[in-house]
């Protein structure tokens, strides 16, 4: 990496000996009395002259170069009853700072956070610590945390060098130190993809269910689909899926922006399950042979009550009870009449079977438009809040990045 050296040059212009290093920039002298900073990375370069003064006293000149910067952060605030509530749940801190530079490391290193995702499991995380989970809890007075990306911009790691990029679960914060790599790997931008499709359709919601469909669909044309929160990253993904495996498709989701996209990516029957009787569309358009439930209650009863024999039910989510009263499922007994299977999934338990192939398949299928996605960027950590709001309510029109940083 560039190293940033001071020299103090004494009058003469041939004293190069006495020096500090530090990250991130190269100075030389251009003549006595001037101060040149250089960028010498093989990029851009950037000149900056300081006048005699300043050479006289070249602490002064590294305090003011190397100052702490802001570090603000998202704080868990309180465990909510119903919906999260920006500015009560979570709060925005823009008070920390680090010092980029000088922050001890201990062999560990420093990860600028570039973007986020803002994903419906989180809304499990904002539980007591008391209730046990498959993830861990948020803690009230600590940050906030979800997958993301983030660059390296200092590193004493053996195994971890600077502009590196790195995906994985990320602390609500623009810089975090960390001490390894424990649910981390490297990630290349490839394929002329942004980062923000890194947390979507080529990260976890892509991943979900590209790994999910495989592993469990069963999928046959001329089969039926039913997808639920057919709009959003995961179902979106999932009827291209289907349609790919030359089933019929029946996508459901809570807008009509939405359902137009649900008909762009190929829905054979696309229907706003708030104004539109999804009982009246499973009647006519079933029975059903593959189930993708993001939902859970009244909408997985239908599911069962219009399932084929045999149907396979995937279970992906139940958002519908996330935020209040879970509705008790009446039909649970068509599961025993109609052999019908059902499988839940957490997809880190899938990821080590495809997490190679899915990398190898997808991004390049994304950036050449053969599979298709759409996002809603949301700038800045203050507005994970409302961000996370409005994904639990589904109000957002695609899927929600948060882009904390450019490079």
């Amino acid at each position: 990496m560039d190293r940033l050296v001071i020299v103090v040059d004494l009058g003469g212009g041939s004293n190069r000996g006495a020096g500090i290093m530090v990250t991130g920039w190269r100075m030389g002298i251009a003549q006595p009395g001037q101060w040149i900073y250089k960028r010498t990375d093989g990029t851009k370069r950037s000149n900056y002259l300081f006048p005699k003064s300043q050479t006289e006293n070249p602490k002064l000149l590294l305090s003011k170069q190397m100052a702490p910067v802001r570090n603000g952060r998202v704080l868990f605030n309180s465990i909510p009853t119903g919906y999260p509530e920006p500015g009560k749940t979570t709060v925005y801190d823009a008070t920390p700072t680090i010092d980029i530079d000088n922050a001890p490391l201990n062999g560990g290193f420093i990860l600028k956070t570039l973007v986020l995702s803002i994903d419906p499991y989180m809304r499990g995380m904002m539980r007591s610590p008391e209730t046990k989970s498959y993830s861990d809890p948020y803690f009230v007075g600590q940050p906030t945390n979800g997958l993301g990306v983030g660059v390296v911009v200092r590193s004493e790691h053996p195994d971890v060098k600077a502009g590196e990029h790195l995906y994985g679960g990320l602390t609500h914060e623009e810089y975090s130190i960390r001490k390894d790599l424990n649910g981390l790997r490297t990630i290349k931008k490839e394929h002329g993809l942004p980062w923000s499709v890194y947390v979507g359709a080529a990260g976890m919601p892509g991943m979900t269910a590209y790994m999910a469909w495989k592993e469990y669909s069963k999928a046959k044309k001329g089969d039926v689909a039913f997808v639920t929160t057919g709009g959003g990253p995961v179902g979106s993904f999932v009827i291209q899926l289907a349609k790919l495996d030359g089933m019929k498709v029946i996508a459901s989701a809570g807008s009509d922006e939405k359902v137009k996209f649900m008909k762009d990516i190929g829905a054979d029957v696309a229907f706003n399950y708030k104004t539109t009787s999804t009982e009246e569309i499973l009647q006519k358009e079933g029975p059903i042979d593959v189930y993708w439930d993001n939902v859970g209650g009244e909408i997985l009863d239908l599911a069962l009550k219009y399932a084929s024999v045999g149907a396979r039910f995937i279970e992906c989510g139940m958002i519908s009870g996330y935020n209040g009263a879970r509705k008790p499922i009446e039909n649970i007994f068509l599961v025993v009449s109609k052999s019908i299977s059902i499988q839940g999934f957490i997809i880190f338990r899938l990821e080590e079977k495809y997490r190679d192939e899915f990398y190898t398949t997808v991004p390049p299928k994304l950036a050449k438009g053969e599979l298709k996605y759409s996002e809603e960027i949301v700038k800045g950590l203050e507005g994970i809040g409302e961000a996370m709001l409005s994904v639990q309510k589904g109000t957002n029109k695609a899927k929600v990045v948060v882009l904390v940083a450019e490079e």
